[in-house]
């Protein structure tokens, strides 16, 4: 195959299968928006140095912008719109709002991916960790306090359970 052709590739993203013919070079991140039309995840620096792009792969963090879609296939992709289930907001997201984690929103997606990466990890313990954690996700507006407050009250409220 030369790589001008187009492979026929499956993703699962948020518990559908999507069969796409892509380009080998495709981003997840393009394939996500463009051919998918799941636009909640943001493309910023297109580098991989600001994660607005971040996605869960296998409920891991993944900067999508760096990902090839077709390395993608055979797992399970999670995009912002797929983070609420049964119409609940995740209490990360429902935090978020509590927290006024956000001013312009644009980062939001990728640090509200992140964050549920984040706790899926359970490293971090502290405010600090979450901050180091966390400073992939660039937030220029500053909400940063806001972010790492909604993440801490989530933390706190999984060691009650």
């Amino acid at each position: 195959m030369s790589n001008s052709e187009k492979k026929s590739i499956t993703l699962n993203v948020n518990g559908e299968n999507h069969d796409l013919e892509i380009l080998p070079w495709v981003s997840l991140l393009d394939a996500l928006r463009e051919r998918i039309h799941l636009t909640g995840t943001k493309k910023g620096c297109d580098h991989g140095q600001c994660g607005a792009c971040t996605v869960l792969v296998d409920g891991k963090r993944v900067l999508s912008c760096l990902s090839l879609a077709v390395m993608k296939e055979g797992t399970e992709i999670k995009t912002i719109e797929g983070i609420a289930e049964n119409g609940k907001l995740h209490p990360i997201q429902q935090a978020f709002i509590d927290h006024d984690a956000f001013q312009c929103g644009y980062c939001t997606p990728g640090q509200i991916c992140s964050a549920v990466g984040l706790l899926n990890e359970n490293k971090a313990e502290t405010r600090e960790e979450v901050q180091d954690l966390m400073s992939g996700n660039l937030c220029r507006c500053g909400a940063n306090r806001g972010i790492i407050d909604a993440v801490m009250s989530v933390k706190q409220a999984m060691s009650y359970e």
